[in-house]
């Protein structure tokens, strides 16, 4: 995922439970789709029931078509052409081999995909026949796949502090009943072999970055529950997903981001949605290499500014040993690409010592003359930062990089305005579409029938789920920690688009070591403080992030030296209507 960081939402116990990690999922999930189901009684541990389909932007299972140049990942033991199902066998698979497939009603055959109402529905796989090997590893039987989600608790002063910001309502038991919904949806369309998600939540009494605690929890959960799975973890600390591959158990996205080397160390036990910091980083020195660095520093506030050749300042966020290691490399980077670099502060995601600490850093970046502010942040520092700024009269370029939040709307709208209206940068989220139309929270109406009890969050709760069940039918039968990797290094990768990320993992060529997370891509932002509409949690008001060419994603080396920053040809907002070529199939829904 990206760098430890934080985020939130207002008094959404929802919020709180997911804090950093779920805000950096919440990026990819206003434009990634994900999808879960699940059915069942209002206890904390049941097996899912069959339900009704969901909808949201972030796949992981798209047919090999869908995505340029790549093709589906294909069974090492495939039968010759024409033979006997072997599974896991994808619809494209089926159709290469000559493999004559009995498709039930839920896959549409005249797309290879799940029949939900999803335009980045998963593949469809063959139907399961036979023996699926009963427990093939610690939390699987022959019927059922035990599953953790982790909750941090509802009183952690960080992630309260965090949630300070937006206003969000939605409750834990809100929260709960949209999962099991949405898991009755992965039951109901996904091929699972013969068994079905057992859900099991895990309260946790520690703050987000508690690392005594997080291991303890670790330890409990891996000897009291046995799961197959834990989904999510503490935001800001590593300590629990460290705990937990110790313990050989499976986690997704339950660190704050890690170096390449932490998680190649933990395989095949621990896995990220978002990018990885290091990832992130990449793309921010290639864009600021391209579109800053020889050019003076014309979008600052300041007018002796705009004149002036841009001196860079770079403020992150340390929440672990390797935060200034990854900061170090990306600064020796900066200066390699001829960037000048004059301070480079770290900050601590502390309620009670943050102003102090944005005082004495705004003074530091004003003393040494920076232009231009390139900040790896939470979402809620920004408020702090920009507030102090203009009370020192200092009006500089505030570059994001590597956001946490810092690049939704409904944070932004939080910001100093005189300050944040000359903010712009790199974000790996994607530009969003209008939710009735299209991720989760359109997803869940075509499938239930109604809105979402956790309306506000689903984007938020739903993506590690859709990335368990996607690769549990890729997986097939003999399902293992090694077995479930496997299935994902050999998946293509979801379709690229304007409306989600692409997501990728293993070996593509993308980054020089194996990668453990998913998005690859990124775009380019800037804030427009006289924009009006509706943010991330539908919630309407004024300033919004634009997209630069309608949100245009680039991979690593693709980014031009051309900068359209400000420019409102061709900048979005926000799609009413999902972006050509991008509009979900219509079905009928599940609820009638």
């Amino acid at each position: 995922m990206q760098p430890a960081q934080a985020e939130g939402g207002s008094s959404s116990n929802n919020l709180k439970k997911w804090g950093p990690i779920g805000a950096i999922v919440l990026v990819v999930a206003a434009v990634v789709g994900l999808i879960v189901v699940s059915g069942g009684d209002d206890g904390n541990s049941s097996t899912t029931e069959p339900t009704t389909p969901a909808t949201d932007p972030v796949t992981t299972d798209a047919p090999a078509d869908t995505t340029p140049g790549e093709t589906a990942p294909e069974s090492t033991d495939a039968p010759p052409a024409g033979g006997d199902i072997v599974y896991p066998l994808s619809f494209s698979q089926a159709e290469a081999q000559g493999i004559d497939v009995a498709w039930d009603d839920r896959c549409d055959t005249t797309t290879g995909q799940l029949a939900i109402q999803w335009f980045f529905a998963p593949e469809c796989y063959a139907p399961f026949a036979g023996d699926n090997g009963g427990a093939t590893t610690r939390g699987v039987t022959a019927d059922t796949i035990k599953v953790v989600q982790y909750q941090g608790p509802d009183n952690d002063p960080i992630i309260n502090y965090l949630s300070d910001a937006v206003a969000v309502d939605d409750t834990n038991a809100e929260s709960e009943q949209t999962a099991r919904d949405m898991l009755g949806m992965f039951d109901q369309f996904y091929e699972t072999y013969g068994r079905k998600i057992e859900l099991e939540t895990y309260v946790s009494t520690g703050l987000a970055n508690d690392e005594v605690t997080a291991r303890a929890d670790a330890v409990r959960i891996a000897e009291d529950f046995e799961p197959f799975v834990v989904l999510g973890g503490p935001a800001l600390t590593s300590a629990f997903a460290d705990e937990l591959a110790a313990r050989e158990v499976m986690c997704i996205g339950c660190t704050p981001g890690q170096p390449p080397q932490w998680y190649a160390d933990r395989d095949p036990y621990v896995w990220g949605l978002a990018i990885s910091a290091a990832q992130a980083r990449t793309h921010d020195r290639e864009f600021i290499a391209k579109q800053l660095v020889g050019g003076n520093a014309e979008y600052a506030g300041d007018p002796a500014f705009t004149t002036q050749p841009r001196k860079f300042g770079h403020v992150y966020i340390s929440s672990s040993p390797e935060s200034q290691t990854i900061a170090d490399t990306f600064v020796a980077g900066m200066k390699q690409d001829g960037a000048d670099v004059a301070e480079v502060l770290p900050y601590t995601l502390d309620p009670g010592t943050l102003p102090s600490q944005a005082s004495q850093i705004i003074a530091k970046l004003k003393s040494s003359g920076v232009t231009t502010v390139v900040l790896a942040s939470d979402g809620i520092a920004p408020r702090d930062f920009t507030n102090e700024a203009t009370t020192q009269e200092y009006f500089p370029e505030w570059v994001i990089v590597a956001p946490a939040l810092s690049d939704l709307t409904a944070f932004g709208r939080t910001y100093d305005q005189t300050q944040w209206a000359h903010a712009f940068g790199v974000t790996h989220g994607a530009a969003p579409v209008t939710p009735e139309v299209a991720g989760y929270y359109g997803l869940y109406q075509w499938f239930m029938g109604k809105e979402a009890p956790a309306k506000d969050t689903i984007g938020l709760l739903m993506p590690n789920y859709t990335l368990l069940a996607a690769m549990l039918q890729a997986t097939g039968p003999d399902l293992t920690p090694q077995t479930w990797r496997d299935a994902l290094f050999a998946y293509a990768g979801t379709k690229q688009a304007i409306s989600q990320p692409y997501l990728t993992w293993g070996d593509k060529g993308y980054w020089p070591e194996t990668d453990y997370n998913g998005v690859d891509d990124a775009t380019v932002i800037w804030w427009d403080p006289a924009a009006t509409g509706p943010d991330e949690i539908r919630k309407e008001g004024t300033g919004m992030w634009t997209f630069v060419d309608g949100g245009k994603r680039y991979l690593p080396g693709e980014w031009p030296s051309d900068s359209k920053l400000f420019d409102p040809d061709g900048a979005v907002t926000l799609y009413a209507e999902p972006p050509p070529g991008e509009a979900p199939p219509s079905y009928p829904s599940p609820a009638g």
